[in-house]
């Protein structure tokens, strides 16, 4: 499953792992995000160059709590987790929920809308 991979690939920061496994044109959308972050990201390699410092932010221990929902579209997957870990710049734990909809094409990430916590944001500033 492709969330599998991506959460692995998140836990090892390898950040053009997880780029990797992005369609060409595949697309990130935040619908949450708060002003000054962007709502989309469009591309593997726009992808790759939103991802590449996350982990200098937030330092990801783990993925405490996940819950897959399977939809009528294969294609489709919606899932809930938490990830847990530190802020870099202030050494503060750090915690959020997540639900993203993954919409998957020949076995790549076509879309991932991600509905995170706007006032983790905050945090990071």
């Amino acid at each position: 499953m492709l969330l599998d991979q991506a959460l692995d690939l998140l836990l090892k920061k390898d950040m053009a792992g997880f780029a990797d496994l992005w369609a060409d044109d595949g697309r990130m959308e935040f619908p949450f995000a708060p002003e000054g972050w962007p709502k989309e990201v469009n591309g593997r390699e726009a992808v790759h160059d939103y991802l590449r410092d996350y982990p200098l932010m937030i330092d990801v221990h783990e993925v405490p709590w996940r819950l897959v929902h399977r939809t009528a579209d294969p294609d489709v997957t919606v899932a809930e987790f938490d990830l847990t870990g530190e802020l870099v710049a202030t050494g503060r734990p750090f915690r959020n929920r997540y639900v993203v909809v993954i919409t998957e094409r020949d076995g790549r990430i076509a879309e991932w809308r991600d509905y995170w916590n706007p006032l983790a944001a905050a945090e990071l500033s």
